[in-house]
């Protein structure tokens, strides 16, 4: 399987993994960073997973699961997306999730992005790929940034929260230059 290493895998959307997702997209304590007003019915989740095969060209998007697979079993720890994907530009953006705060901080979101990282150049093509992070998300800036990602940007007042407007970074990392 292209999408494993010794710790973790990342893996397509099953229609068992409804209840997961419904617990974790319906997290409010999430719901800021991943840009949702309101929650989503398990309907519609459904639905999205059964659509979830459609061709990475045509949905330009790719939802995987994050399994931790390194205590030999599988144990799904949260979700890597890549979405508005340009193969044309050859470019991404991406968004990750370790769902549960004891699987945070351990070097799984690092091994979950190399792997998309890899593939997303090897597979895809893809010459970079860019997330946008909220100024007071220091575990995700120091994230990314350790894994080469550079702020090149940063939007001002571009989110509205509870706690009044937030600025919001802009991180680019240009894929061409990593060895695989």
């Amino acid at each position: 399987m292209l999408l494993k290493n010794d710790i973790l895998k990342l893996r397509a959307l099953e229609p068992t993994d409804l209840e997961l997702l419904y617990e974790w997209e319906n997290n409010p304590s999430i719901w800021e960073v991943s840009n949702t007003l309101t929650p989503y019915s398990k309907y519609i989740l459904h639905q999205y997973i059964e659509n979830s095969h459609r061709d990475i060209i045509e949905s330009k998007q790719l939802r995987l699961i994050i399994d931790l697979s390194s205590k030999g079993y599988d144990q799904s720890i949260g979700t890597i997306d890549l979405f508005d994907i340009d193969l044309y530009n050859k470019r991404a953006g991406i968004g990750i999730l370790i769902a549960n705060e004891e699987n945070r901080n351990k070097g799984y979101a690092g091994e979950a992005l190399n792997l998309i990282e890899e593939y997303s150049f090897s597979h895809l093509n893809l010459q970079q790929i860019h997330c946008k992070i909220n100024e007071d998300n220091l575990p995700s800036l120091k994230l990314f940034q350790r894994m080469g990602y550079e702020i090149t940007g940063k939007l001002k007042q571009w989110k509205f929260t509870p706690n009044g407007w937030k600025d919001v970074y802009i991180l680019q990392h240009l894929l061409k230059s990593i060895a695989f």
